[in-house]
């Protein structure tokens, strides 16, 4: 049982997640990060530690959709292992909805 981001990450990119997973993971997008769905362990210690609840497993129902685009980032955007800070206004975009339609970003992060 992978987890898997989803859009609730869009311009938050808190990255409290990165610094917790045992296996590094994540993936860094310019405004998002992902998660290899093949790569993870399936240990769950993310999924509490994200402020925006932008990580579930892929047992949810809502999953289903985010597992590909996930998978199709982590091999395109590089790996990230060490905590960076969040935007500045990243609270301000919690809980914003219909973020991948209007922000997502394809370009890649810088990594780590």
């Amino acid at each position: 049982m992978p987890y898997v981001v989803t859009e609730l990450c869009i311009k938050c990119k808190y990255m409290d997640c990165v610094e917790v997973c045992p296996v590094d993971c994540f993936y860094e997008g310019d405004n998002m990060l992902v998660i290899h769905p093949d790569e993870c362990i399936d240990c769950g210690v993310c999924e509490p530690e994200c402020p925006a609840e932008a990580i579930i497993p892929d047992t949810d129902p809502q999953a289903e959709k985010w597992l590909e685009m996930n998978r199709d980032y982590a091999v395109q955007w590089p790996n990230i292992n060490r905590k960076k800070p969040a935007p500045a206004d990243a609270d301000e975009w919690k809980g914003v909805p219909d973020k991948f339609a209007k922000y997502f970003s394809k370009d890649p992060g810088a990594g780590t």
